[in-house]
């Protein structure tokens, strides 16, 4: 019977996996739509431009305004110059007849973008499956799902997409669709590949309460540091004079035109990355608490330990810094890349490669 539900739960997990990647294909032709419409809004103001210029001045007839470009109304909602229309009553310029794409995906005929709808409707879809896929693993073992890398990556792409479908009920963050399926797909394809192990009983250091505290606070707060991490290379690719944007720049990235700009998009970073603070800070503790129930001892320089510890440094020194000395714009956002980097390497290789008494890979 366990293994039969182990093995179903698998055909969930795979399932799941084919349903991101429709909703992977979905968020990029999303935004390769966005390009598409930003190029033409490109052309057409250039071409109001030329008709302008044209102009015999003196005539009785009335002036042609073009006013802003027309690639500002672009942004949508979240724009600035979206934002300067509504304080004046008066529409974006292009906004009535351009067809741009906003920032909610949603074009001058109020229509909203169908690859954005389908993006959404697949993630949520994917989402149903795994969680099945999930609690069936979960069944199958009589515990929690989360004592081995296979449990904790199945469990932990879980979390950051529900994260994810939970924050778009707030902001719209529907544009790092593809950064949250695309990093989904890639940790459950290394997971179901290279990290699966059978069902397996629980080491006694983990049957303990703490297991279920301890690890869940800890995947809550990967799914926040991800989610941060995304927001802040977007700023990066929206920062003016920053490496990542003379990149952007060079591929002709039009749709980046469409997004917030960088000083919204620090600032939800910066309030997603607090969350995943708070929720390291305690997982952090909360160690301590289970290392000494375990081992008798609060703190023992494990390497799983120490990491965890310069991860909650970094993620301190970027809070502060930006609160305190100020740091904005792209230094802050470097920072939580470099944080969110370092969860990467906590999961993917000191669980792997290095050995201590949290080596509990299972492989």
């Amino acid at each position: 019977m366990t293994q039969t539900l182990d093995e179903i739960s698998i055909i969930l997990i795979y399932s799941a996996m084919a349903v991101y990647a429709l909703a992977f294909v979905a968020f990029a032709l999303d935004l390769a739509r966005r390009s598409s419409t930003v190029k033409k809004a490109i052309e057409a103001d250039a071409g109001a431009d030329a008709a302008v210029d044209g102009v015999v001045i003196g005539t009785s007839a009335e002036p042609a305004t073009v006013g802003a470009s027309a690639v500002a109304s672009a942004r949508g909602a979240g724009g600035p110059a979206a934002r300067g229309a509504a304080a004046t009553g008066a529409a974006p310029a292009g906004a009535g007849d351009s067809g741009l794409v906003s920032l909610a995906g949603v074009d001058s005929t109020g229509k909203r973008s169908l690859w954005l709808r389908l993006g959404v409707a697949f993630t949520v879809l994917a989402w149903v499956i795994q969680l099945a896929g999930v609690i069936l693993r979960g069944i199958a073992a009589s515990r929690v799902p989360w004592a081995n890398m296979y449990e904790f990556s199945i469990t932990g792409t879980l979390l950051i997409v529900a994260v994810f479908l939970l924050l778009l009920l707030r902001e719209d963050l529907r544009f790092l669709g593809t950064f949250v399926t695309g990093l989904v797909l890639i940790l459950l394809g290394v997971s179901t590949v290279n990290y699966y192990v059978s069902v397996a009983p629980l080491p006694p250091a983990l049957q303990s309460a703490w297991l279920v505290i301890h690890v869940m606070v800890a995947i809550l707060g990967t799914a926040f540091f991800a989610l941060g991490g995304a927001l802040s290379i977007v700023q990066l690719l929206q920062t003016r004079g920053d490496g990542l944007a003379r990149v952007a720049s060079v591929l002709r990235l039009r749709f980046l035109q469409t997004l917030p700009d960088s000083e919204t998009l620090e600032r939800l970073a910066y309030r997603v990355n607090i969350v995943g603070f708070v929720l390291w800070t305690f997982t952090l503790i909360a160690g301590a608490v289970w290392a000494e129930r375990a081992w008798g001892r609060y703190w023992g320089w494990d390497t799983k330990e120490v990491w965890t510890f310069i991860i909650w440094v970094i993620y301190a020194g970027y809070i502060h810094a930006r609160a305190t000395r100020g740091w904005r714009g792209s230094r802050s956002a470097w920072l939580a890349v470099v944080g969110f980097s370092a969860v990467l390497f906590n999961f993917g290789v000191v669980n792997v490669f290095f050995k201590g008494l949290h080596a509990y890979s299972g492989l």
